[in-house]
């Protein structure tokens, strides 16, 4: 469990774009993805006038992966340098595996094809996922009709979350029940979820529920943003499979209290699982969390820096206050 604190544009959003952008990496739509978000000066620590790279080294259990991304002439970004490793004890040395420079794309998933630790790298890059789940406007994908066979994982945004229930209702109805009674928990109005294919298509489904009481179908847009968002959460949290490392930014966006003390019992139980790193500015989350869970973010010289809590020596503050209030009253750094 790692929970990350810290003040407005301390770089907590920033550590967490790295994971997302390393996930579009070994998608091979690094290109587009620099691109969309306005270049290689968007990464580029004050612009290429002042930072001339970015360096990302990756160490994992047996493997490690590193690369440099310099910028292009037209601000985009481009492999210097790109290397996998795998060590253990019988390599007095870690072998390297480089995958070349000058690419525009990584060359991780085309060496993974013929290369042992390439493909476990690859592998393990690939079960790293981050999640948003903040978009629940009238456009969100969540709340659109969507391709009943697009449940192999929840994607990032859960624009499939319905053909994934669907999928869970089907093949693991025990894992489905139990999210959807804690769905009930925060929610006790709903009853609930309607699952069918679209009637016209039968390849299509949305997201529908019912409500205690009546069995009138009602689309997610009559659900409200924090109750969507957490039934986001609870999917995510609850599924039988787990990523290996799950990030999450701020996922208590429009929870009432009850309901974020509920997500944080979900996140202890998942992080049983699976590594979690959860950025946010709740004090009601943080409340609920050991000090060795917490990891301080703060700006220094301009720079993000990142330690853990020492829990030593919040022995006796502990015995008067909890930990989220220590946190208000600056006992543990992360504030402006």
């Amino acid at each position: 469990m790692n929970i990350l604190i810290g003040a407005n544009g301390s770089g907590k959003s920033n550590f967490i774009s790295l994971f997302d952008l390393l996930n579009q990496m070994v998608e091979r739509n690094f290109i587009f993805s620099v691109k969309k978000a306005g270049g290689a000066d968007t990464f580029l620590y004050f612009g290429q006038k002042v930072t001339d790279e970015i360096r990302i080294s990756l160490i994992f259990g047996q493997n490690a992966y590193s690369c440099v991304w310099v910028p292009t002439a037209d601000d985009l970004l481009i492999f210097a340098n790109e290397i996998c490793y795998f060590h253990d004890r019988s390599y007095p040395q870690p072998f390297g595996l480089w995958l070349g420079r000058g690419h525009l794309e990584s060359e991780l998933p085309e060496k993974a094809k013929e290369e042992r630790v390439a493909r476990y790298v690859l592998d393990s890059l690939k079960g790293w996922k981050v999640y948003h789940f903040h978009d629940t406007s009238e456009s969100a994908h969540v709340k659109k009709t969507g391709d009943i066979n697009d449940n192999l994982y929840l994607r990032s945004d859960a624009g499939n979350l319905a053909a994934f229930l669907y999928l869970l209702q089907k093949t693991s109805s025990t894992h489905y029940e139990v999210i959807r009674d804690t769905v009930r928990l925060v929610a006790p109005f709903f009853d609930d979820f309607v699952l069918r294919p679209q009637p016209e298509n039968e390849n299509k489904i949305r997201l529908e529920w019912s409500e205690r009481g009546s069995d009138h179908p009602f689309l997610a847009h009559h659900l409200s943003d924090g109750t969507l968002r957490f039934i986001c959460l609870a999917t995510l949290l609850l599924q039988p499979k787990m990523p290996s490392t799950i990030l999450i930014d701020e996922p208590e966006l429009g929870l009432h209290p009850y309901a974020i003390n509920v997500l944080a019992s979900l996140m202890r139980s998942a992080s049983k699982r699976s590594q979690l790193i959860v950025s946010t500015q709740s004090v009601t989350l943080v409340n609920q969390f050991e000090p060795e869970d917490l990891l301080v973010v703060d700006r220094k010289d301009h720079a993000t820096t990142i330690e853990r809590v020492d829990p030593e020596r919040l022995i006796e503050w502990l015995e008067d206050y909890a930990l989220g209030d220590l946190w208000e009253k600056n006992v543990l750094g992360g504030r402006p």
